[in-house]
């Protein structure tokens, strides 16, 4: 089933992506009231930064599959509607 394909694919990329935005924020919130301030940030600063970059790709990526999965199943009731319409 490719339709369910991008779904599933939809789910776990919007998780991740998702999990990857609070993770950066998380980092972010630690390293502003945690830290001292004379100690190094840039470690966090870089991982905070991958995070946020990931976390973005993921639901921009899981966007296009949900997109995928609606053209899909639209694809699907075409063609269940003509098979229905032409017996």
């Amino acid at each position: 089933m490719p339709g369910n394909s991008h779904h599933e694919r939809y789910f776990v990329k919007l998780l991740i992506g998702f999990g990857s935005l609070i993770g950066c924020m998380l980092i972010i919130f630690y390293a502003i009231f945690e830290l001292p301030r004379d100690n190094d940030w840039y470690y966090w600063a870089i991982v905070a930064a991958f995070l946020l970059c990931s976390g973005i790709y993921f639901c921009l990526s899981a966007f296009v599959h949900k997109i995928k999965s609606d053209f899909s199943r639209r694809q699907k009731q075409r063609e269940a509607q003509k098979t229905a319409v032409g017996n």
